[in-house]
């Protein structure tokens, strides 16, 4: 099936995996969605992810993290998409956005590659804001 936005597809099938609270995801894999997936899980919203290699295409699966208590809530409350291809969204490096007061993370598309919206602070580059995390 052709997805006119992998980065949208990604992010409501987590919102959707986590509403339902189940404890994996699967959708296909591509170096953006897997890039994606390191930054959640260096960031601590995810437990794990891993490629599995498929005919036709590879799959990704990303482990979820629930909290430990007796009714587990996601670790991941909420996901926005913010640059989307009908309306492409840059920031410079001044002027990057803070996402919940710094509770959450900005996924940045810079030159440099893909991070956090604190990495490309500290870095000093700007680039497309794709999503926020929260």
């Amino acid at each position: 099936m052709s997805v006119s936005d992998p980065i949208a597809d990604m992010l409501t099938r987590i919102r959707n995996t986590t509403m339902i609270q189940h404890r994996q995801v699967v959708m296909p894999s591509s170096k953006l969605r897997e890039e994606i997936a390191r930054i959640l899980k260096e960031e601590g919203f995810i437990q794990d992810y891993e490629v599995i290699p498929a005919k036709p295409q590879a799959m990704l699966r990303l482990s979820l993290k629930y909290t430990r208590a007796r009714r587990p809530k996601p670790v991941i409350s909420g996901l926005k998409r913010v640059s989307k291809p009908g309306r492409r969204v840059y920031c410079g490096r001044r002027n990057l956005p803070w996402v919940r007061s710094g509770l959450g993370i900005s996924i940045v598309s810079t030159p440099k590659g893909l991070m956090t919206g604190q990495q490309a602070r500290r870095q000093g580059v700007g680039g497309e804001v794709l999503c926020y995390v929260w």
